[in-house]
Parts: structure tokens; sequence; C-alpha cells
């Protein structure tokens, strides 16, 4: 279903986006306060059932999407057993890279749909390409040493040379070995730490950064990119370095990057610059604050950088309800309306709102609406097959406006699929436990 996307307007009692049939009334004639608006996106709360119904569409087409197998790159045969692999072997291609880290994302997607639901499909999806990664490893790994090929499918893996090779993807891995659905992971795990913790470019005081477009520079997405896996070796380990370094990277980057008059974060930070131009770019902000809620669902209770991360995220919190548009989406740049609506920023905000309602860390009241809300604009952008429409495609970083405002967008923009899982399994869980109705026209939370 299509739903226009014309602006509503409210006064009191008479609401301009009415009917014409409904305008014929008067004070005298009819409940105007009661009116059906012509929302742009639906308006009442989801059901379970419909939530599970568009994630059940996104999973059978990235479940087609995605084959898990090897084949001859030659003759397209798929082999039988990874160990007879070579270097003609390759993916068999799909619409979407097992490896990135934006299938990082999308394994732990399909790991909290699994949780919420409780259907076992969409953690066999994580399993199975886990598996079959982990199993490739050992097969894949002498043959780059060898040949030091870069088509290798897994160069990415064996050889990780950013921090997006290898954050998500060891976030997500380490997610499935805590479960015990996967074997032989740890050894994959423990090479993306060694490049997180002893390779990747830090500046003096040891925030990870990268040199470029500039030499050092911080971007706001690499949180993302390193946080949640030093938050889950930490968990898995219980060794207390990993928590430091994921909290110190959280407050050091929000010390440079954070406006604290609009609660919201700048997209890059240049060391050197004398001053920092600060374009709000939608997605980072959605990569720094997943970070956050990823941070606390594993950071130990006594933790002394406890306090401190949830105070940022409750105040990003705070910061990102200020920019939610009148259709639930939020703009590709924040503060800049006229700017497109953009989708897995959408998604990511959804996700991290509800699941921090449901942690008790921020007032259900107050942001229960904004995330249903949020999730009945992301659910009109999975289309019929299950792609998802709206989602900018991968983004540098710019110090002028006209870059962020004319990124494309793409169904094959691969940052969508994780963050629209992540936000249906959050709202899932939330439309079980809490209870959400319309009161007085508007959208109300209550405690079941």
């Amino acid at each position: 279903m299509k739903y226009s996307m014309k602006p509503v307007f409210f006064s009191c009692f008479v609401c301009a986006g009415l009917s014409a049939a409904a305008q014929k009334g008067n004070d005298v004639t009819a409940p105007l306060h009661a009116l059906q608006p012509d929302y742009p996106v639906p308006y009442n709360p989801p059901t379970t059932v419909a939530v599970k119904q568009v994630l059940d569409r996104v999973f059978n087409y990235l479940d087609a999407a995605t084959p898990a197998e090897f084949i001859n790159r030659g003759s397209g045969a798929v082999l039988a057993n990874v160990s007879a692999a070579d270097t003609n072997t390759i993916f068999k291609p799909g619409d979407f890279r097992l490896t990135s880290y934006e299938w990082g994302v999308t394994y732990s997607g399909m790991l909290q749909v699994g949780a919420a639901t409780g259907d076992k499909k969409y953690t066999d999806y994580t399993t199975r390409r886990m598996q079959l990664i982990a199993d490739a490893v050992p097969v894949f790994k002498p043959l780059f040493e060898k040949y030091r090929n870069r088509s290798n499918p897994l160069r990415s893996v064996i050889d990780p040379h950013a921090l997006d090779d290898a954050g998500a993807m060891c976030a997500a891995m380490i997610k499935a070995e805590r479960s015990g659905t996967v074997n032989k992971l740890r050894p994959v795990i423990d090479n993306f730490m060694q490049y997180i913790s002893t390779k990747e470019f830090r500046l003096s005081d040891g925030t990870l950064a990268r040199n470029r477009p500039h030499p050092n520079t911080i971007w706001l997405d690499d949180l993302y990119m390193a946080v949640p896996a030093l938050a889950q070796m930490g968990k898995l380990t219980g060794d207390q370095k990993y928590f430091d370094d994921a909290v110190k990277q959280v407050i050091q980057f929000s010390e440079r990057m954070f406006n604290k008059q609009k609660n919201v974060y700048m997209h890059g930070w240049v060391q050197g610059m004398e001053e920092h131009p600060q374009f709000h770019w939608a997605r980072a902000n959605g990569w720094a604050i997943m970070t956050k809620v990823e941070l606390l669902d594993v950071l130990p209770e006594n933790h002394p950088g406890r306090p401190k991360v949830l105070e940022l995220l409750k105040a990003h919190i705070k910061g990102l309800a200020a920019y939610q548009s009148g259709s639930g989406f939020w703009h590709q740049l924040l503060d800049r309306n006229d700017s497109y609506l953009e989708t897995s920023a959408t998604a990511i905000y959804t996700y991290c709102i509800a699941h921090a309602i449901q942690k008790g860390w921020i007032d259900a009241v107050a942001y229960g609406p904004m995330a249903l809300l949020a999730w009945n604009a992301v659910s009109t952008k999975v289309n019929d097959k299950g792609q998802i429409e709206g989602t900018c495609v991968g983004t540098g970083m710019g110090f002028e406006p006209a870059f962020y405002y004319y990124r494309p967008v793409n169904v094959y923009a691969a940052h969508g699929y994780g963050p629209v899982l992540l936000a249906g399994a959050a709202i899932y869980d939330l439309l079980q436990k809490n209870k959400y109705k319309i009161n007085d026209s508007a959208l109300q939370y209550y405690e079941k």
C-alpha cells in the first residue's frame, strides 16, 4: 500500500488534513476532534502479526538473494565440499556480500528476530552462513598467504585492512559463538580482535581514526565498526580491557563530536582543523546510538564508565526526538528538513529507542509512541519483494551540504536490511510486553 507524503497540520479542534466529506461538518454537527486525519503513514499501533509479516518478506528476499555456497568461477559448479576450494573458488553470486560490515549487522538482526519471535529460520540464516565462513577460513587462508590474491572471497576476514572489515562481522560472530550455534569461530574472532585492538590507526590518546579523507580523521561510523566487537569480546572473555577500550572510544568520540546544544553528533572530525563543520548525517548518528545500546547490553553494571555511556544515550535520544518528522522518518541530515527522508537511519533509531524502553533506560510513555510511529514509517518502505527502499548508499565524509543531499538511494544499499530486522525485532518485543492504544485520537503507551 502506498501512502501520500502530504504534510499534516493541526489546530485545537480542526484538522486541515481531513477529507472533503469530513470538512462538511461544523462544531455543532460533528465531533471535529475525533475526525480521522489523513496521515502519510499508518498511525494505529501495529500488531505483532503485522510486524512479523514485514520481517518475513525481508527474510524471504534475503534468503533467496544471498546463497550460502561456493562455486567454481569458470564453470559455475557448486563445490560439494569446501576442502576442494582453490584460487578459482568464489561465493555463489547474490545481491549482497556475505562478509561485509553491512552483513555483520544483518547477521545480528537475524539473531535478534529469531530470539524475539521464536522463529528458528532467522537464527538458522546466521548460523548457516557463519558456519560456512568458519569452515572455509582454514582452507582459504593458505591460498591467500601463498598467492596474496585480493579476489580471495575471504580476504577481508583473513587479512582485515579497516574497521569496516572487522568490527560488525566480529560482533555478530561473537554473538553466534556465545549462542553455541556455530563451531570453529573463535580463531576468526581472535584475528578480527587483534586487528581492532592492535593494528587499526589511532590518535595519540588512543581514539580510533583513519587517514582519509585527511590525516587524523575521526569517522563517527567507526564507533559501530569497533565498539560492539570490543564489548562482545569483553562479555565472551571476561577481560576488563575490552570494556575499558569500548567505553573510552564512546567518551572520546563524544567529547569531540557530540553537539551538546542539539544533542546529536557531527559526522566527521579532523585533527588540526581550526573549524569543524557540523553535518549531522542521519545514519552515522544511527551507528553512534546503536553503539551505545550494544555496549550497555553487556557492560557490567558496576563498570565506572557505565553512567556516562547511559547519560550520552539518553541525551542522544532526546536530541533525535526533536528531529523526527511528522511522517515518522528522520531526514538524511537530521537538522535540515529539506534533505530527504532516509530509511536505514529511521530503522536504527526505531530499534534503539524500542530496545532502550525494554531495558528501562528511558521513559516508555515519552518515547514509545515515537518508536511505533517510526516503525510504521519503516514498514511502508519494505516492498512486495521484501526489498527495502529509501536507503542511502555507502557514504564518505563531506564538508558541504550537497554531498549529503544528493547521495543516491537504492534497494541494493545493504545498509538498510540489518537495521530493519533489528527494528522489527525490538518492536515485536515491545508490543508483546507493553500496551499501546489510541486515546483521544493520539497514540499512547500503557503498561499491561
